[in-house]
Parts: structure tokens; sequence; C-alpha cells
């Protein structure tokens, strides 16, 4: 295959890579009918779903759909500019093109995502404000954690800091949780901040750039000692792309990073627009309305099972005056004792009960359908306790029925429609298409002394691509900033391309400090929105 060499053209002949080239006709006609199509289907799925919800809010629901929609859109264009950063620097694709990809493949992630992510980012928040999320505390916490992540967001793009909408977003939440608290009058029994759930999601936001400077140079010494073919260790020479495979692989990666980066990333605000959804329109998103008949009597059959089997644990004359304090304390508290098992029994004996006298969940009357969902969705709280941490000991039998009546829960809680899947798709792919360039100048020039190498872009984007879907997979949320733009420092650390340290310490700073930075804004705004709602 020729080498790079055998391309002319100095450094002086070239053009930028960010040059703007023309897309052609046919791009902006045929992108207005897809935003108008997939617009309107929003519309009418959304107009649907309302068509039996009593005392819709309009303004008040429009307006939280917007905010919950402009972080996506905020988020396309600050996270997703990574995964074209390495296609445009080694001119694998023209600039345009690559923005277009990406927000293409952005989108396929998020329709095909699991959900996974979007319901363990809502377990951080306090339990009391996902049950209460229609009241004024509830939507307080909505707008305020929303809006903290959006003004941090674009504070950092505009400085073309490549921070991590992830980190904003957990930040928020943690602040909300925190005000939470503080705003509870003394000796409430008010929850904060889910620790537990907040440290698991803490190390893998902290692990994952270690892991991504760490492989991707790792990754690059491997392929110098496997691959012996200079020209993928090379810079771009004049403005010709790189030898077919090389480019192909490029963009096979960004393809993937991209996908990747929508079915993480993406979820996010998925699981923020439900809480709006919940909060604002019970009687239609409260409770998962499917017409599959099979779906309810899984639930009823699940629910006999599971009451059995807590019944071996429960000690014969345990006192329960009211079940479901006890099982609410159990959550808030994150412990457990021999009333706990006898009231979760009693919980779901009385909650199947309510349940059973209805043939599907569309049966359910308007009146009861929040009350149900918050007993359901408290109930798969404390199942978390058995089924994830093991508060309470089980026989392997036992502990599969929890599992299987746990999964019953949360199909019926925890669930999205496929209009919200193709709104935060439009919106995070817009956004990669209309804000990308400060933050793919940053990582294609700013980071290493010398220009990225095809090598050194896939690299970083295989990297990037497999961490980020194994954390997917696993309902972790992840940073695709963090991951890939320390997978570019970690190639160039390998390759003795020397670092940028300025750029290398603004990136550390804003990282450093959007924890802090997010938590006391999102703290402030709960504050200051608790009085207006």
């Amino acid at each position: 295959m020729a080498e790079l060499s055998a391309l002319h053209g100095s450094s002086s002949e070239r053009d930028h890579p960010l040059d703007k080239r023309s897309m052609g006709r046919w791009f902006l006609p045929v992108f207005g009918v897809l935003i108008v199509g997939g617009l309107g289907y929003v519309a009418y799925a959304l107009g649907q779903d309302l068509t039996n919800a009593t005392s819709v809010p309009w303004i008040l629901l429009g307006v939280a759909l917007m905010i919950a929609l402009g972080f996506e859109f905020v988020n396309g264009f600050h996270d997703t500019a990574n995964a074209v950063a390495t296609v445009i620097y080694t001119r694998s694709m023209p600039a345009e093109i690559a923005v277009v990809w990406s927000g293409f493949f952005n989108f396929l992630g998020v329709l095909f995502s699991s959900g996974a992510v979007a319901f363990g980012i809502v377990a951080l928040l306090p339990v009391e404000l996902i049950l209460q999320v229609g009241s004024g505390s509830g939507l307080a916490m909505v707008f305020a954690l929303l809006t903290a992540a959006i003004i941090w967001n674009l504070g950092t793009w505009y400085l073309g800091l490549p921070s991590s909408s992830s980190h904003t977003l957990v930040g928020s939440i943690i602040g909300v949780g925190l005000a939470n608290q503080f705003l509870a009058p003394a000796g409430s029994a008010t929850s904060g901040v889910d620790w537990s759930q907040a440290t698991n999601i803490g190390l893998s936001l902290l692990i994952s750039p270690l892991i991504g400077f760490g492989l991707s140079a790792l990754l690059l010494l491997i392929m110098k000692r496997l691959v012996h073919n200079k020209a993928l260790y090379r810079e771009p020479v004049g403005n010709a792309p790189p030898p077919l495979w090389i480019r192909a692989l490029l963009i096979f990666t960004c393809t993937g990073v991209s996908f990747a980066h929508g079915s993480n990333d993406g979820q996010k605000g998925m699981g923020l627009i439900m809480l709006i959804l919940i909060g604002l329109v019970p009687t239609a998103f409260a409770l998962n309305r499917t017409p599959d008949v099979n779906y309810l009597e899984a639930y009823k059959t699940a629910s006999v099972q599971v009451e059995q089997s807590l019944g071996k644990y429960v000690k014969a004359g345990t006192p329960v005056t009211d079940y479901k304090a006890a099982v609410s304390e159990a959550v808030r508290t994150k412990t457990w004792s021999d009333k706990t098992t006898a009231a979760l029994q009693r919980y779901i004996n009385a909650t199947s009960a309510e349940v059973a006298a209805f043939p599907t969940i569309e049966a359910v009357p308007t009146n009861l359908v929040s009350n149900i969902r918050n007993d359901i969705y408290l109930i798969g709280e404390a199942l978390k306790l058995i089924d994830k941490q093991k508060l309470l000991a089980m026989d392997e039998p036992d502990l599969a029925a929890v599992k299987t009546y746990h999964q019953a829960v949360d199909n019926a809680t925890k669930f999205i429609p496929l209009w919200v899947k193709v709104a935060v798709a439009l919106a995070l792919g817009l956004g990669t298409m209309v804000g990308w360039r400060r933050i793919v100048v940053t990582v294609g020039e700013k980071i290493g002394k010398t220009h990225l190498t095809y090598g050194q872009g896939a690299a970083a984007e295989v990297v990037a691509m497999v961490t980020i879907g194994a954390a997917d997979h696993f309902g972790m949320p992840v940073s695709t900033t963090h991951v890939l733009s320390s997978g570019v420092a970690g190639t160039m650390a390998a390759n003795g391309s020397g670092l940028q340290w300025s750029t290398v310490r603004n990136m550390l700073t804003a990282w450093v400090l959007t924890l802090p930075a997010s938590i006391a804004l999102s703290f402030t705004l709960f504050v200051i929105l608790r009085q207006i709602f």
C-alpha cells in the first residue's frame, strides 16, 4: 500500500481541516424534511398520549420540555464534537460531512438505547422528590438541575474546554439533594443524596479518563509493534485523504463513538423528561399503559411468588403498624430489619390486590394512577436493597423471585415512550451539527504539540467506543469528553509527541471545578425556585 510520503503537498499548501466546503444543494432540503418530519411525529405522539389526560398544564409542560431538550442540544455540540475531531484532523472526512454523519449515528444510538442509564441517573435524586415530582419541590428540582447543567456546559463550551456533561449533571443532582436536606424542617424524615449510587457513578466518571489515557497509549504501542505501515503514524500530508483502509478504520471508530455517545448520554435527558411528564401529566405517564395483557399478568404472577418468598423470612409476631412508612424509612436510610421484611410483604400484598382489580393497566382509573405508581416505585426501591445491596440474606430460589418481581416493577414505572427517544435524538443530533467547532479545535490542535496522526486518532476512538459501549451495557454514565480527550492525550504521550500543558491544565481545572460549580449552581437555583413554585 502506498505510504503517505507518496502524497505531495507542503503544510503551506494545505487547507485547514475546518475550512468550509459545500455540502451540496441537496443537504438543506433533505435535512429540513427530516427535522420537520421528526418534530411532526413527536407532536403527534405526544398529542395521542395526552388524549385522555386530565388538566394538562400546557405552558409549564412546554417550558419544561424545552429546557430538558435544551440540555441535550448543548450536550450534542459540547460532547459529541469529540467524536468528529479525529476524522476531521486526519482528513478522513470533510468537517461538515463529519458532523452530519456523527449527528445521524447519535440519533440512532439514542433510539436503540436500553434506558438503564436514564434511570441510574434518576436514582441519584431524593426518593420523596421523585414520588412527589408534581409538587412545587419536585418541579423546582427538575428546573434547577437542568438549568444549572446548561449554564455550566455553555460556559465551558464558550471557553473551548471539553468538560463533561455527565459530570455536570451528576453535580447538579447532588446539589439538589443537598438543598433538599438543607431546607427540610428539623427532625423531618428527608432524604438527600443517594451516596451509594453517587459513589458508583463518581467512580465510573473518575476511572473512565484513566482508562481512556492508559488503554489508548497501550493500544498505540501495540499497533506500532504489530502494524509496520509507516503511513499510519504520520500526520496528514497536503489535502489528500489517508489511504482507504486507514480512512475506513477512522470513519468506523467515529461512527462507533457517536453511536455509543447517543446510547449513553442521550439517556440522561430521557430520564429527566420522564420525571417532567410524570410530574405534570401523571394520568398519562405515571404507569406504563402498554396494551399487552400479558404484561399485567406477569406482574400479578411475580407478586404472588415474591410474597411467598418473603414470607419465609418474616418472623412471627413482628409488629407493623404502618407498612408504607416502614418501607419508606428503610429506603431512606438504606437499612433493613425484621420489621422491614414484614412491612414489605404486606405492602406488596396490598398494592398487588389494588392492581389485580383491573384487567389491564389502561383500565386503572386516572384518579388512582399516581398513587399506584408511587407505591410500585417505592416497592422497587426497597427491592433494590435486597437485589443489589443484599441487605436481606435469601436463598437463591427466593432471591430469583425477588429479581423477577423487581423486573416487573421496573417495567411498570421505568419506561420511555418512543417519541421521547426521537425528541432527544433530534436535540442531540442538531446540537452536534451546530456548535461542534470550539471543542473540535481543542481536541484536534491544542492537546498535543504535534498534529494528530491516523494511528493516534484510531487508538483513541477505539478505546472510547468500547469504553462507552460497555458503560451503557452496565447502566453506568461515563463522559465521552473525558474518555476521548484523555485518550488523545494518552496517544500523544505514548508517541513521544509531547503535550500542550496549558491546555491540559485548563482541561483538568474544568474537570475539577465541574462538580463543585454545578453543585453550587443547582443548590442555589433549587432554593430560589422552591420559593417560586
